[in-house]
Formats: C-alpha cells, structure tokens, sequence
C-alpha cells in the first residue's frame, strides 16, 4: 500500500509536527532504502514527511573546529567538500562506497544510518571518527553518539516523532586521520560481509595518543570496540601493539552465519581489516602531524 499523505515541510519544526502527529509517519532523507521497503512491502508508512526541502538540512558547515552534516545531503556531495575530504577522508570514502553513483546522488548518511543495518557502509567510519547526531522531536533536542542511534537489524533507539537532523564530526587531532574498508563478493555495488573503521592519532615521536576502531557487519549492531583502541594507544604500534588489538576485535564479534559469509569467517577478517585500516590511518596521520 502506498502512503496515504506526502507532506513536504520547509523547517524543523514542521517537519517535527507531521511526525509526531502520526506514528506511522516516516521521513523520508534520500529515500533509497525507504521507497524499497515500500514497494516490497516491508514498510506501509501512514504518511513520508519528505526532509529535502528543509534549507539547514541540505548543508555542509563548519562547527567550530569539526563539521555539521544536514540530514539532507547526499553522498555525493561530501567529497566536493573539499575541508571535509581532507580532515575525514575515511567518511567520506565509506559514504561513497554506497550503492552505485545514481544511488549516492540521493543516498545520505544519516539514511544510512537510521536504516539500521549492521552492514552500512558509512556507520564504521562515522563510530570510529566520534560522529554525534543531532536529534530533534516532540521533547526538543538532543545530541547522541551515532552508535547509540542502532539498536539492532532495522530497529534505532528513536522515540516516535523524532529523527536525525545532522551528523556532527569533530575536527581531528592534530597528527589524526581515519579510514575505512570493506569485504565484499564484487568488487563494487555490494554490501559489506564484514567493515572496519579506524581513528588514529599520533604525536611526532609515532606514539599513538588516541584510537577508535569499529567493525560492521560482525554483530547485531556496527560496534565500537573500545578496547581495541586501547590496545594501540601508548605504543608505536608494533606487531604485539596490532595483534592485541585484533585480539580484542575478533572477540567483539558476534556475527551470523548466512549465504553470503560464515561467522568465522567474518570474525577473521574483521580482525584482518582493523589491521589493514589502522595501518592506512596511520599513513594519512603521518602526514598530518
């Protein structure tokens, strides 16, 4: 059944009032993974309150030193940014390797994120980075971490009228980069068997001061996997510095077995791609620092 009202409001506050004045209302970002679930019938929203014409929803800007990401955006634009390119080049790839180029011309991260796959592509990055979300609903305004917004397969922690107006990211440490990489069958258009994300920032000796990794793909939810960050910090990341910190990732898995991949296997290589995307991090933070 299709929706029974299209309602395409120009504030936050209009937008608020359509949601929260019909609970089976949804909103509509990009719409790439909501008009599929409508048309396959996994979804029979009341009402789609349509997000793109809301101005402050469709822009990029400074946020002091880090940046604001409108709910609105499309992949694509993200790395026409070119500031935000250079201080979170891991995002902005994990943001493009969504879908095909027609895909990301609509797709947007924060549609990626509350559609709540364990597979998103650009979940990993946006945890490893410290990303926050704003939420806006009924109660006002509340800012959350963005692996807080993921409660399971399909299902966030959002309170009925609410959602993501923006995705905030720090500005990065001083000797900081990130990056992200992906398993898949293909070589491209495919979701991720298992993902990784890494965060990492050095001082000018090679001592690592600050880490966040992340897999997707590997449990219910994409996790952040604190004590693989501490694994790495204080240490020029040698060889025992990385194998504990694979160590701790295999042990955060908690993944299922399907068509496309054991749990085995997905355990494996997450701790494979952590490895992998802590030593590409660690380059672009070379040249950082």
């Amino acid at each position: 059944m299709p929706p029974t009202a299209y309602h395409a409001p120009e504030t936050i506050e209009q937008a608020v009032n359509l949601l929260s004045g019909d609970a089976s209302a949804r909103p509509l970002a990009g719409g790439t993974d909501l008009v599929v679930q409508i048309r396959s019938g996994r979804a029979a929203p009341g009402a789609i309150v349509d997000l793109k014409r809301i101005a402050k929803l469709r822009e990029i800007r400074r946020e002091g030193e880090g940046f604001a990401i409108g709910a609105a955006v499309p992949c694509t634009a993200l790395k026409d940014n070119a500031a935000l390119a250079a201080a979170w080049p891991g995002v902005v790839e994990a943001a493009n390797l969504i879908g095909s180029v027609q895909v990301r011309n609509r797709a947007t991260m924060a549609g990626n994120l509350c559609n709540a796959s364990p597979a998103a592509d650009s979940v990993p990055a946006l945890v490893a980075a410290g990303a926050t979300c704003i939420v806006v609903g009924p109660s006002g305004e509340r800012e959350v971490s963005v692996e807080q917004i993921p409660a399971g397969p399909g299902a966030t922690s959002l309170k009925s009228g609410e959602f993501v107006a923006e995705i905030r990211l720090p500005g990065p440490a001083k000797g900081g980069s990130d990056a992200y990489l992906r398993s898949i069958p293909r070589t491209e258009m495919d979701i991720a068997v298992v993902g990784a994300g890494a965060s990492i920032a050095l001082d000018g000796n090679g001592t690592c001061t600050a880490a966040r990794i992340s897999i997707g793909a590997a449990a219910p939810t994409v996790l952040l996997v604190e004590d693989a960050g501490k694994a790495l910090v204080g240490t020029k990341l040698d060889d025992a510095a990385i194998d504990k910190m694979m160590e701790a990732v295999r042990a955060a898995c908690n993944p299922i077995d399907d068509k496309r991949g054991t749990a085995e296997y997905r355990t494996a290589m997450a701790g494979i791609l952590a490895k992998r995307v802590v030593q590409i991090a660690c380059e672009r933070a070379g040249g950082n620092s």
